[in-house]
């Protein structure tokens, strides 16, 4: 399960040494330019160098290839906070256009309001963040997209030496964010255990972790029912070198629930229906939203 840390701004990953410094969140959004569905996805993040945001777009015809645009939040007063670029697509035209003149980057990396990033294809809106809509269309000069842009995916690295917190909207329609706290010992006199809250309520407890390290359970958190995976394995068995994996993905009130499933036998990554580090290039064809969170160790 191993790997490294995206670089800011470069694209190109990073070593470890950086961990402690760089802060990561991508969103990816299913949305249809010129008629056609394509992957937008966003990243927004931070480390000592500096704020950064990307967008990339899949090429329809080969999803492996993409094209990106580029902004770098520079930290001195004299730089142009509002903007656009354009790159293309499949031969279209495709026009990023932001204002971030006003943002609250209220956890650091990514901004909560006073704000607008839109994406445009053939004069229409086929990706709009923030609440700066209006200003957003007025500058523009598109209009919106008959078919809204869907989240189907938010990745998250997240640090810390035994707890791991982070703040999300749990679904991709809902309207409330929700607090995840991760508390997890993995050295000191008592075996390895792992606890993890929504909103202060614990809503999984996992003990014996040496055997359970690997294992999905499902939860209610709030009214809302969830899937939660896990895997551990880096951190228990390669320390200071890998990362933990955590997946929420929101399941429907109609839809069976899933026993648990340990899986310590197996050293290699899971699968997590299609959410895992190994199934992400295909995580697009999903129709679910799933949440993934990189948990890294600080020593």
């Amino acid at each position: 399960m191993s790997d490294t840390i995206p670089s800011c701004f470069s694209g190109d990953r990073g070593g470890l040494q950086g961990k402690t410094t760089q802060s990561l969140v991508t969103c990816t959004y299913q949305t249809k330019l010129a008629g056609h569905c394509h992957l937008v996805i966003v990243t927004w993040c931070k480390n000592v160098m500096g704020q950064g945001l990307s967008i990339t777009v899949d090429e329809d015809e080969d999803p492996s290839v993409q094209s990106m645009c580029k902004v770098e939040l520079k930290p001195w007063y004299f730089w142009r906070k509002q903007g656009s670029k354009s790159f293309e697509v499949d031969g279209l035209r495709v026009e990023v256009f932001w204002d971030l003149g006003s943002a609250k980057f209220l956890c650091g990396h990514e901004p909560q309001e006073g704000f607008y990033v839109a994406v445009v294809c053939d004069e229409e809106v086929v990706l709009l963040l923030g609440d700066m809509k209006k200003e957003a269309f007025r500058k523009t000069k598109a209009r919106p997209s008959a078919i809204e842009a869907t989240l189907i995916s938010r990745k998250e690295h997240v640090f810390g030496k035994k707890y791991f917190n982070t703040r999300t909207k749990l679904d991709e329609a809902g309207n409330k964010a929700h607090d995840i706290s991760i508390e997890c010992h993995t050295t000191g006199p008592r075996d390895p255990e792992m606890s993890i809250k929504v909103d202060g309520q614990i809503v999984l407890q996992v003990k014996q972790l040496l055997w359970k390290f690997r294992g999905n359970q499902t939860v209610s958190a709030n009214g809302v029912i969830l899937q939660v995976f896990w895997d551990i394995h880096d951190w228990l068995f390669n320390p200071g070198l890998g990362h933990a994996l955590f997946v929420f993905k929101p399941v429907s009130s109609s839809a069976p629930r899933k026993s648990i499933v340990q899986d310590s036998n197996n050293r290699s990554p899971m699968k997590f229906d299609g959410c895992a580090e190994s199934a992400e290039k295909s995580i697009g064809v999903l129709a679910d939203y799933c949440l993934l969170l990189y948990a890294w160790k600080l020593d």
